[in-house]
């Protein structure tokens, strides 16, 4: 790519980004010389401006999007000379294209494409007519078209009739107004406008679907303001063969009647109907360019441009529920007795001790069918005081809730021990069983035990434990299915990365998978790492990690930062300050004449001190500001501190549930539409943005996150659908219409919602929530 396109490219970054063009040239330079959006956010601040991670995410997507669109641009405009039709005024509007809509609008007529009616009408020699009757509308059709009879065969370039002249005359300009880039333009904006997407159901799937699809039998709703979580569910719903889409101006046309987008095309191509011979013939080419050629089109393209829309707002929705994940408190280094509950196949129990270690499995059978609730709490008791087990982990699937009684009376049984139990999402722990990475860790272990492990090492550090798992498996996003799974995958990678350089990780204790995630370390040279601390023991400095075969300066400077060693030689090594940067370390305690261990963590001996008076032609206030508030606090973990829900005695099921009822819980999953929690039921309930506040909410974000402890009202309970309406605002009453304004935010019809274990679809209820979700019905 010329220098002249690059700088094209960061110029238009640039304005997107309102920020300097010299900061995208920076950061350009750098990721393309293999640095890592959380090194050049935490380490080169001077060098881009102080770009933050958020704003090189985006600057990283538009220069990817940015790039493709330049060098398909040059793939264009070399077809189109290589056939001898570039223009200048092609080639000044090819170059001035912004999207690669645009460009290939302008590419559609120079495409190479299988023989078309046109083309066929064309070698039959059919042009002049077309051309004659299109600037002459006094010509007569019928007369005009009799010149062009004859007795040629068909496949020879016949003409058999009249109406055969016509109708090639007709396929010649309808494929040329067709693919006419400005109009094409004019009408995809008119249709993303003023279009309505409608739904209705396939005949004979009524019955069958009910339940998952039929609040889109007869749904319709402008284009442009249908949600992502509705679009997707309008677009499984048609690929299940249940619904049919369509994309119109409202109520159907009369087929008599002039569609609008056939005047636009007439509009723009100079036909007018002044009752000429040939004006009727000309509205009727108008039409058929429409219904035969540009309507298909553009429905198919509009409805691709709302799935991309809705895909790519999905992602980001499971994007920010991983992160929060992520970034879920860790209980820290404590013994924990994992619990994976399970009915007729038992409840499999691991215990792991404060690092993680795997120290014993069982597997009880408290429940139905065997009911040994003594003999399980016999074996429990003895697991729990031989290894002195503090934090019992509950997973959340099927009989979570029978299985939390039973921790329950393990802990009133045994008080000197001090436990406490937390039930957590299982979400992703049978991937890890089943996975190449847990028969490596456990080869001998069977896989229904590795997801107890799992559980419990999850409540120890969930970052350490999920990194293993496939982020799409985690369970936290909506239709994650469905989406674009390479968009997925990279925006969810770039998710856990920017997780887990952003707590750092001990060198001496990480996995495989959590090396691996670090800036500039890879699978191969995470598994060396961990190699050569098996085989020469741990690492006594970050230093030391240059003796890792294939770890080189440039990896070492991209990973060093990120990388803790808290028992090591050189203090500093445990925290997030780089090891290029430890000289200005040194000019700072030189300053303050003190030793590095007198210095980190005391705030006192730092008081005062200017970040001006340590910078140099390479460190700039901004890194040096970084230093001192590193030395206040070294190795700060940016996690917040860990608590637990309590979810009520006696509420285990959906059935349990009374309108009114006061309870807290989880926050499991937020979606654009509101926030799924978790309130002891194995049945999420939602939220909907409407009940999440008294004051309008415009982004559920801006109230909840993922992991968040909540106190809700039940509102409404849908037993046969499982479906549970909940509201934040205690004082609201079940079975009153909602308070005027409650709706503001509302989506405008209601769709059903991915499920997964214990998530809901977006409910259908009347009572407390029916103003919230009156928009719903229409």
């Amino acid at each position: 790519m010329s220098d002249s396109v690059l700088q094209k490219i960061v110029s238009h970054i640039a304005a997107e980004l309102s920020v300097q063009p010299r900061q995208v040239a920076a950061a350009v330079a750098l990721l393309d010389e293999g640095a890592t959006v959380p090194f050049i956010a935490r380490y080169r601040k001077e060098v881009t401006g102080n770009l933050d991670d958020t704003q090189l995410r985006q600057l990283e997507e538009r220069l990817l999007y940015l790039r493709e669109l330049e060098d398909r641009r040059a793939a264009i405009l070399a077809s189109i000379e290589e056939q001898g039709k570039l223009t200048d005024e092609l080639r000044t509007a090819v170059e001035a294209a912004a999207t690669k809509q645009a460009l290939e609008d302008l590419y559609l007529p120079y495409r190479q494409k299988r023989r078309t009616r046109a083309q066929i009408a064309r070698e039959a020699g059919l042009e002049p007519l077309a051309r004659a009757l299109l600037e002459n509308p006094m010509l007569d059709p019928q007369t005009e078209a009799a010149k062009y009879v004859n007795d040629k065969p068909a496949n020879e370039g016949g003409v058999a009739d009249t109406k055969a002249a016509l109708d090639g005359a007709r396929d010649i300009l309808s494929e040329e107004f067709g693919e006419t880039a400005p109009l094409l333009g004019r009408l995809r904006d008119m249709l993303w406008q003023q279009g309505v997407l409608a739904s209705t159901v396939v005949a004979g799937k009524e019955t069958a679907e009910e339940e998952k699809f039929r609040d889109y039998y007869a749904y319709s709703e402008t284009i442009r303001t249908v949600p992502s979580h509705r679009a997707l569910a309008l677009f499984r719903g048609r690929n299940a063969g249940v619904l049919m889409l369509r994309l119109g101006l409202g109520e159907e046309q009369d087929a008599l009647v002039p569609h609008p987008c056939e005047g636009v095309i007439a509009a723009h191509v100079g036909i007018r109907n002044e009752g000429r011979p040939a004006d009727k013939w000309l509205s009727d080419v108008c039409r058929w360019c429409w219904r035969v050629k540009v309507q298909p089109h553009l429905e198919s393209e509009l409805l691709m441009q709302l799935r991309e829309a809705a895909e790519a707002e999905a992602i980001k929705v499971f994007g920010r529920n991983l992160h929060e994940l992520l970034l879920a408190a860790p209980a820290g280094p404590k013994a924990v007795l994992g619990l994976d509950p399970g009915l007729r196949t038992g409840v499999k129990v691991a215990v792991v001790d404060a690092t993680g270690k795997l120290l014993d499995t069982s597997t009880i059978y408290p429940h139905e069918p065997r009911r040994d609730w003594n003999g399980s709490l016999a074996t429990l008791g003895a697991l729990c005081k031989k290894h002195g087990v503090k934090l019992i982990a509950i997973g959340n699937g099927t009989a979570s809730r029978e299985t939390d009684k039973l921790a329950q009376d393990l802990i009133k049984g045994l008080p000197d021990l001090g436990m406490t139990k937390i039930v957590v999402s299982e979400a992703g722990a049978s991937v890890y069983s089943a996975s190449e990475l847990a028969a490596k860790e456990f080869p001998d272990l069977d896989v229904s035990l590795r997801g107890a492990v799992s559980i419990a090492r999850r409540l120890q550090d969930p970052l350490a434990e999920l990194v293993k798992i496939e982020p799409k498996s985690i369970g936290v996003g909506q239709y994650q299915h469905d989406v674009n799974q390479r968009e997925l995958a990279r925006a969810l990678d770039a998710v856990v990365e920017d997780c887990v350089n952003a707590v750092g990780v001990d060198v001496n204790t990480a996995s495989v998978a959590l090396l691996a995630r670090v800036s500039g370390l890879n699978s191969t040279l995470a598994r060396n790492i961990v190699e050569f601390r098996d085989a020469n023991g741990p690492f006594a400095s970050r230093a030391a990690l240059l003796k890792v075969p294939r770890l080189g300066d440039k990896t070492f400077e991209q990973a060093a930062g990120f990388l803790r060693i808290n028992d090591g030689e050189n203090p500093l090594d445990r925290s997030s300050v780089h090891p290029e940067a430890y000289p200005v370390v040194q000019r700072i305690l030189e300053r303050i004449k003190k030793g590095i261990r007198d210095v980190m963590g005391n705030s006192e001996t730092l008081r005062g001190l200017s970040a001006r008076e340590f910078t140099d032609e390479r460190f700039g206030e901004p890194t040096v500001r970084d230093i001192l508030t590193e030395l206040e606090k070294p190795g700060r973990d940016p996690r917040p501190e860990f608590k637990t829900a309590t979810f009520q005695e006696g509420v285990e099921d959906i059935r349990d549930l009374v309108p009114g009822m006061v309870l807290e819980g989880v926050v499991t999953n937020v979606a654009a539409f509101g926030a799924f929690v978790d309130i002891g039921v194995h049945q999420d309930g939602l939220v909907h943005i409407s009940a999440l506040s008294n004051k309008f909410v415009k982004d559920p974000y801006e109230v909840v996150k993922a992991g968040q402890i909540v106190r809700v009202k039940v509102m409404e309970v849908d037993a046969k659908r499982n479906r549970i309406g909940l509201s934040m605002r205690l004082d609201d009453t079940p079975g009153e219409a909602a308070r005027p304004g409650a709706d503001r935010g509302a989506p405008a019809a209601r769709g059903p919602r991915q499920s997964g274990p214990r998530q809901a679809a977006e409910p259908a209820m009347g009572g407390a929530m029916a103003a919230a979700f009156a928009k719903l019905k229409r």
